[in-house]
């Protein structure tokens, strides 16, 4: 089955000049048009992932591993009498509907066994897939500050966070570029999933390109480059900032963080990714980057 998908010559243009070599125009072309996989997450803040693959299995399910993520995999199962999201599992928050590729970002800030914070801020949270995550990787302990600008998808925010019995979170409505004057140093761990233009949301909304401009893609990485730039300001000395989009344009991407390097030189380090899942060193960029 493929969808139709809108993609605009000038966009296309722009990948034919940033793709890898090993890949080609024609492969991300079909792979835009193919169906996402449908991925779920374990919550462990309600269930283990024995327990949850043994529920699984009676019900017929069958899950597949994501290799970033422990706790992740893709699903297959029966959905014409009940939908995944209708299932008594997911609304009592044992598992969260949740794409493969967006539990990769959690997993990069907590990329070493060592990694455990008392702090941490999720600057751009809604829907809260990734907040709760982040909730789970630390068991419920510590703060979790939760942000979100829109104070209509806070609504859906908090839904999530009770669903998946986070009570280590609080939730905030501002613009994420307030954080770095008023928190200064004060966050072990931040992420920022940056709002963006949405490039790679075309495998499950066919129209998400119907309104794409090169113009508008600057005028997000502006916004962008302020909110880094707020969030560095709010991470501790010797802490993990991680910084993702769903987007593939270099502006919204590499050279938001190349901004960051600008502005603070020495103070920042980039962190390899390569080691992450298996043979994600050929998604890496010189800088040691993911772009997937």
């Amino acid at each position: 089955m493929h969808s139709n998908v809108y993609l605009p010559q000038e966009f296309l243009d722009e990948m034919a000049a940033i793709i890898p070599t090993s890949s080609t125009l024609e492969e991300f072309v079909a792979a835009c048009q193919r169906p996402l996989r449908k991925s779920i997450r374990v919550n462990t803040l309600k269930t283990t992932v024995a327990d949850f693959l043994t529920r699984a299995d009676e019900k017929g399910w069958q899950l597949y591993p994501v290799p970033w993520c422990d706790e992740g995999f893709w699903i297959e199962a029966d959905e014409s009498v009940v939908p995944l999201g209708n299932t008594a599992e997911h609304m009592s928050g044992l598992f969260y509907i949740q794409e493969a590729s967006s539990m990769m970002p959690v997993s990069a800030l907590f990329k070493s066994d060592t990694d455990v914070y008392d702090a941490v801020l999720d600057m751009a949270a809604a829907p809260g897939s990734k907040t709760t995550q982040i909730a789970a990787k630390m068991a419920n302990e510590g703060v979790l500050v939760a942000n979100e600008y829109s104070s209509s998808r806070v609504k859906v925010l908090h839904a999530n966070i009770e669903r998946c019995g986070v009570r280590n979170a609080a939730l905030s409505n501002y613009d994420g570029r307030v954080f770095g004057g008023w928190l200064p140093e004060q966050f072990e761990a931040v992420l920022i999933d940056a709002p963006c233009s949405g490039e790679g949301t075309v495998r499950k909304d066919a129209d998400a390109m119907k309104n794409w401009s090169k113009a508008s893609v600057i005028d997000i990485s502006n916004t962008q480059k302020d909110l880094i730039e707020s969030a560095f300001h709010a991470l501790k000395v010797g802490g993990h900032l991680v910084y993702s989009t769903c987007t593939l344009s270099v502006e919204e991407n590499q050279q938001v963080c190349h901004h960051l390097k600008e502005t603070f030189g020495e103070a920042v380090e980039f962190d390899s990714l390569e080691d992450l899942f298996p043979n994600a060193d050929k998604s890496l960029t010189p800088e040691g980057f993911l772009h997937i």
